[in-house]
């Protein structure tokens, strides 16, 4: 199980200092739904899981192991952003192996993962193509491929499919959902839309005044 136990944060910055608290779990196979206006900090919570902020307080749990006082390199998490994902002058193969070979080398083992994962997205005649000879939907099912070749047990979603038209927005939730529960990755969505945590999320949780709540604690008390 993914735990966030009692996470804070707060952007001293800002003119009036927001304190932010996070509190979910998310089981091994589950997709935890985030809701949110913008600024509201959803994507906060997703920083602080990959390590880009240090929060004040709390601590992060993975089948009870501490991830705060991993480096970033070392944290078992992948995160998918809306945009800018993938490397414009590499070739969709060559953005797929940077995530499972540092330097970028391919031996024959990593050429028939790439052909394998590129085959379930439906990606196999775009090999050698580079990024801008892709539609948008297909961007991000190489970014997604990238993400799932690190074997990586969380996976953060920071609203990536938004940007799209509905039909291939929902594609690639179903896709979502049917490799998170094949993998049993602990997946977090944060989205704008009510209706992707209506179709893939097994918990849903949203942001009101700087605080994360369930938004069915009974649901969630029968799923723990």
């Amino acid at each position: 199980m993914l735990k966030i136990d009692g996470l804070t944060y707060t952007y001293h910055a800002k003119s009036t200092p927001c304190p932010y608290h996070f509190s979910l779990k998310a089981n091994k196979g589950e997709t935890v739904g985030i809701l949110g206006e913008s600024g509201s900090g959803k994507s906060t919570m997703l920083d602080l899981i990959a390590g880009f902020l240090e929060p004040h307080s709390g601590d992060i749990l993975l089948d009870s192991e501490a991830l705060l006082a991993l480096p970033i390199e070392k944290r078992p998490v992948t995160i998918l952003f809306q945009q800018h994902n993938l490397f414009e002058h590499l070739s969709v193969k060559k953005n797929i192996l940077l995530g499972i070979s540092p330097h970028g080398k391919s031996t024959p083992e990593t050429d028939e993962k790439i052909s394998e994962i590129l085959e379930e997205m439906g990606l196999a005649e775009h090999l050698d193509k580079l990024p801008s000879a892709l539609s948008g939907g297909q961007q991000q099912r190489v970014a997604l491929a990238r993400a799932l070749l690190r074997k990586k047990p969380i996976l953060l979603l920071d609203e990536p499919f938004s940007g799209l038209d509905r039909k291939t927005r929902l594609e690639m939730l179903s896709l979502v959902q049917t490799i998170t529960q094949r993998e049993g990755l602990h997946t977090i969505m944060v989205t704008h839309e009510t209706e992707d945590c209506e179709l893939i999320a097994d918990r849903v949780y949203k942001m009101k005044n700087g605080t994360l709540l369930p938004t069915n604690p009974e649901s969630l008390q029968e799923k723990a």
